[in-house]
């Protein structure tokens, strides 16, 4: 399917792409905390059809440096974007730091008609790096909404990695021990996905090595159908962090972090997603005509 790219640069930057002729859905694409505009994850997607747009939420100019008290309207505002490109079903799909702020967002924005969320977490997480002041400490939520910090789970500052100096470093251990040490500060700062009406399906590999997503996604679920609703979990033991979508190829190798799994296992992983993730962010309206 042919395809129309285009940088976005009225609010903050980001490009959009989108199929000849537009479409009738909408999916925002937002990165981990890696901080990048997912440009390729958006040709994917309109490729099949849909309006994907993807945006610099932090590190961009007059944004925080870092993940720290992000406004969760930035994504409310992106949306407004795709309404007015002739969006009627919106979706999002985020990974990592960016799947947190798609479950959040779905909880406060009706309009998210459906979630894909990329190694997820259960629970809000204090800032990853320096916010509009230039500071780091003390830790402060990574999300306000409506000027009020979201409530979050601090790190526990007596964690060191054991792995060997000067290795890649796996945090996993550090959410896990972070959430043990402040059991009360993590319920008050669970994601209330069973608020939102949005369709959510949670993708998470078993070896995740930077938290432990495969745990979260149940836990999100649980939520989900406790309060009768539903939220889809697809997994592989073997696969890390950073499944990847069908084209995307194989992620950057990091010589900071450790993320689990193989290029191989990751690959499957986002290969034995994609049929639902497709199904789910386009839903009937998209479907129904190009099926």
């Amino acid at each position: 399917m042919d395809v129309i790219e285009r940088a976005v640069n009225a609010h903050c930057e980001g490009v959009i792409v989108e199929p000849v002729g537009g479409s009738a859905v909408g999916v925002l694409v937002l990165a981990g905390s890696s901080g990048r505009i997912e440009t390729d994850r958006c040709r994917l997607l309109a490729r099949t059809g849909m309006t994907a747009l993807s945006i610099r939420w932090f590190g961009g100019e007059g944004q925080p440096a870092g993940i720290c008290e992000i406004p969760l309207e930035t994504f409310s505002t992106a949306i407004d974007l795709l309404r007015s490109k002739g969006a009627k079903r919106i979706g999002v799909l985020g990974a990592s730091k960016g799947a947190e702020a798609a479950l959040l967002l779905a909880v406060h924005d009706p309009r998210v008609d459906a979630v894909v969320a990329l190694s997820p977490t259960s629970v809000v997480w204090a800032n990853v790096g320096p916010g509009s002041d230039g500071k780091t400490y003390p830790y402060r939520s990574s999300w306000t909404w409506r000027g009020e910090p979201v409530p979050f789970v601090s790190y526990d500052d007596s964690w060191a990695p054991v792995e060997t100096p000067g290795e890649p470093t796996a945090c996993r251990t550090l959410y896990e021990r972070s959430r043990r040490a402040s059991d009360e500060a993590a319920r008050q700062a669970v994601i209330p996905v069973e608020r939102s009406t949005a369709e959510i399906l949670l993708v998470a590999g078993g070896d995740d090595e930077m938290w432990p997503s495969l745990l979260f996604a149940q836990e999100l679920a649980s939520r989900r159908a406790a309060a009768g609703g539903t939220a889809r979990v697809i997994s592989a033991a073997d696969a890390g962090h950073r499944p990847r979508l069908p084209g995307e190829g194989p992620a950057a190798p990091s010589h900071r972090f450790r993320y689990g799994g193989t290029a191989e296992a990751d690959a499957d992983l986002g290969a034995k997603a994609w049929p639902a993730v497709v199904g789910l962010l386009a839903g009937p309206v998209v479907l129904g005509s190009w099926c």
